[in-house]
């Protein structure tokens, strides 16, 4: 400030401005600094991955060896890792590894090529993403997929047309279980009324899966034969083929590896005194059950979760192994002796009855009664005996 006589003095206004002023410029310029110190960590060159030092060095590694590999040999590899997969687990484990195998996994060739044990889905983890990828696999044409999500379709979901179409489809290919399960549909007239049985469509059928193999299809039509259901009479060739079905079931079970089933089963007849029944007894052996298919795996869980076959009145077949339930009421054929069991085959009552029943099986009241009852009306006729075996039945 200037006066009068030409003296300044500093304003105390303009000091207080300017030291505000130096204040900012200095905290700008630590900001910028801190900013050009930040930039400059985030600019750092960032660590070459193994593949680039590989390429650098003149070498590979295994990450580029695998991108290298063409498409078409990862294809076939994991078709055969598909193949030989033994769970679900294992097939999804693989496809988990990196986008490229999930994408090539879809591949119809591979898709095409899944074993039955990695379709095994268990009921409870049925969801709209499992019902996809068996779709998938059958639209590929893996028979083992067509016949298990027509088991499912026709019995579970009750969508019988598509899983008929299905089964129908795994048939023309020669899928013996298909074959048999349509024959078992023939004969019962499932999803439909009971004059809708063909039974010699079902013996036709039974008759083409048996010389594929099928030890179902040989018993049920060694039982057909046996009794003129559905063909003409022939005790002697019925015998002839329920022999075959012993005997492959015999030579199936000494093929197999699975020494720690037939030790559990061989101790678990001697534990329990010798009363444990066996699947060939007519011949004196002694084999563990058969392993169920993993469609009547799935169906047996399915109702097991539900508590029963959902409907009113509607029965499950009584063989464990099985899984089908009836689709109208007295669909099923019944124990003539007991009548507590019910079974959707001659070939399942056959087998539950050497497993299990033969132990079981009791005569009813009914039968019991009966003298009395005839005698109290004056000896009336209508009385009867049940039969002497455990294997005869009634619709």
């Amino acid at each position: 400030m200037r006066t009068r006589r030409g003296l300044c003095y500093p304003c105390p206004d303009s000091e207080s401005r300017s030291k505000e002023a130096e204040e900012r410029a200095g905290s700008v310029g630590r900001k910028r600094s801190w900013v050009g110190e930040e930039s400059g960590r985030r600019k750092r060159p960032r660590a070459a991955t193994p593949a680039e030092e590989g390429a650098a060095a003149g070498g590979t590694t295994a990450e580029s060896f695998f991108d290298n590999l063409p498409d078409d040999l990862v294809v076939l590899i994991l078709s055969k890792l598909s193949h030989s997969a033994s769970s679900p687990s294992d097939l999804v484990r693989i496809l988990m590894v990196c986008k490229r195998l999930n994408k090539l996994g879809m591949n119809p060739l591979v898709l095409s090529r899944v074993s039955a044990k990695a379709l095994a889905i268990r009921a409870k983890n049925w969801s709209d993403a499992a019902h996809k990828f068996l779709k998938q696999c059958a639209d590929a044409g893996n028979l083992e997929a067509c016949y298990i999500l027509g088991m499912i379709r026709f019995y579970c979901l009750e969508n019988r047309g598509s899983g008929a179409s299905l089964m129908a489809r795994a048939a023309i290919g020669l899928h013996a279980a298909a074959m048999y399960s349509l024959a078992v549909i023939q004969f019962n007239g499932s999803g439909g009324s009971k004059n809708d049985k063909d039974l010699r469509a079902g013996v036709a059928l039974c008759a083409r899966a048996a010389t594929l193999g099928h030890v179902d299809a040989l018993r049920e039509l060694g039982h057909c034969l046996q009794d003129g259901y559905g063909v003409r009479q022939n005790v002697a060739e019925g015998r002839r083929f329920l022999v075959q079905a012993n005997a492959q079931e015999l030579a199936a079970v000494l093929s197999s590896t699975a020494d720690a089933a037939w030790q559990a089963h061989r101790h678990h007849r001697l534990s329990a005194g010798g009363a444990a029944c066996s699947l060939l007894s007519d011949f004196g052996c002694n084999v563990p059950a058969p392993e169920a298919h993993p469609a009547n795996r799935f169906m047996a869980d399915w109702f097991a979760m539900r508590g029963g076959a959902g409907g009113d009145g509607l029965r499950m077949c009584s063989h464990v192994g099985c899984g089908r339930p009836e689709t109208r009421r007295h669909e099923f054929r019944r124990c003539s002796v007991c009548g507590a069991v019910n079974y959707c085959s001659r070939a399942c009552q056959a087998l539950h009855w050497k497993l299990a029943h033969k132990v079981e099986c009791a005569p009813m009241d009914r039968w019991l009664d009966a003298p009395a009852a005839v005698a109290a009306i004056g000896g009336a006729a209508g009385g009867g005996a049940p039969p002497e075996n455990g294997t005869g039945a009634v619709n």
